[in-house]
């Protein structure tokens, strides 16, 4: 598409994925789909099973079906279309459909950081206020906090967006990368970025920094409470119950800031790609695992429920 006279916009990407390892392209497949169908199969039981299981109607149980909901989501932005991807000579994404993806994709990821920090206020509660847990965590505030993160996160997203469809793409198409994320595409722009990566540092400063602040300011009134606890079983119950949150979080900003302060200044680099997965492919696909394989009242619940269905 021509614009200004002699600038020609371009209308589609080119992905280039993995092709640069021709000889384990097969294998990477195989990880990603494995990883991939592990990640649904692990996200939906999850959601199923809270859904399905009145103990599990509780506002920590609340949020972690949204969590999974969410990783499903994020997985599903980026690996369906790196597996197709495999199969093709030429791996090309519409204009548009490269801001959809990241658009989803940048959403999702927000989402999950509110949710996570919804999740902290939730234990910060139950441990340190518990006699006012119930009024305080009720089912309506919890709807609340949820619908908060999710406007939250479109919002800053789609702010984003409006950045993202001022600049112009006229120069090179290709994108090292295997998902569209927005550094790419601001090194690829022919026009002035500093509005959008302005735009990006204060987003980052408002989801990470605050997030990060409120989840640790949780924690560290958690501890206290807890030390106060004179029974030691009483005080490892305590433990437990922020034990799958807090390796969530731990996992999900860890990997985060590990990979864009990696990252070289393109973000093109093999090292930049396999990094990605961690915290695009891998972390979504841990969550759910983290917060069922130690978890009683999961194990619980699922038993409740294999001895209903053989019951029938």
């Amino acid at each position: 598409m021509i614009i200004g006279g002699n600038i020609t916009e371009i209308t589609y990407f080119i992905l280039l994925g993995f092709s640069d390892f021709p000889r384990i392209s097969a294998v990477l497949f195989v990880i990603f789909l494995v990883i991939y169908i592990t990640t649904v199969t692990w996200s939906l039981c999850l959601m199923i099973l809270i859904k399905m299981d009145f103990h599990l109607h509780t506002p920590m149980y609340f949020f972690l079906s949204n969590l999974s909901f969410v990783d499903l989501c994020y997985v599903t932005s980026t690996v369906p279309r790196m597996l197709f991807n495999f199969f093709q000579k030429k791996q090309t994404i519409t204009f548009m459909g490269c801001i959809f993806q990241h658009f989803i994709f940048s959403t999702m990821g927000l989402s999950d950081a509110c949710l996570l920090t919804a999740m902290a206020y939730d234990r910060f509660t139950a441990i340190c206020r518990p006699l006012l847990y119930s009024s305080v965590m009720s089912p309506s505030f919890c709807v609340q906090m949820a619908l908060g993160a999710y406007t939250a996160a479109f919002s800053a997203t789609l702010s984003q967006l409006c950045g993202l469809l001022q600049l112009h793409f006229c120069g090179p198409n290709v994108i090292n990368h295997f998902f569209c994320d927005i550094p790419q595409l601001l090194i690829l722009s022919c026009t002035d970025t500093f509005f959008v990566q302005v735009l990006l540092v204060v987003l980052t400063m408002i989801f990470g920094i605050t997030n990060v602040v409120v989840i640790m300011i949780s924690y560290g009134y958690i501890i206290i409470s807890v030390m106060k606890i004179t029974s030691s079983k009483g005080r490892s119950t305590a433990f437990n119950t922020c034990a799958s949150h807090l390796t969530a979080v731990s996992l999900f900003y860890i990997s985060a800031i590990f990979v864009y302060l990696s990252s070289n200044s393109s973000g093109s680099s093999s090292f930049d790609r396999f990094a990605s997965v961690l915290y695009t492919v891998v972390v979504p696909m841990l969550n759910p695992v983290i917060y069922s394989l130690r978890n009683k009242e999961i194990k619980d619940a699922l038993k409740r429920l294999l001895m209903k269905r053989g019951n029938c």
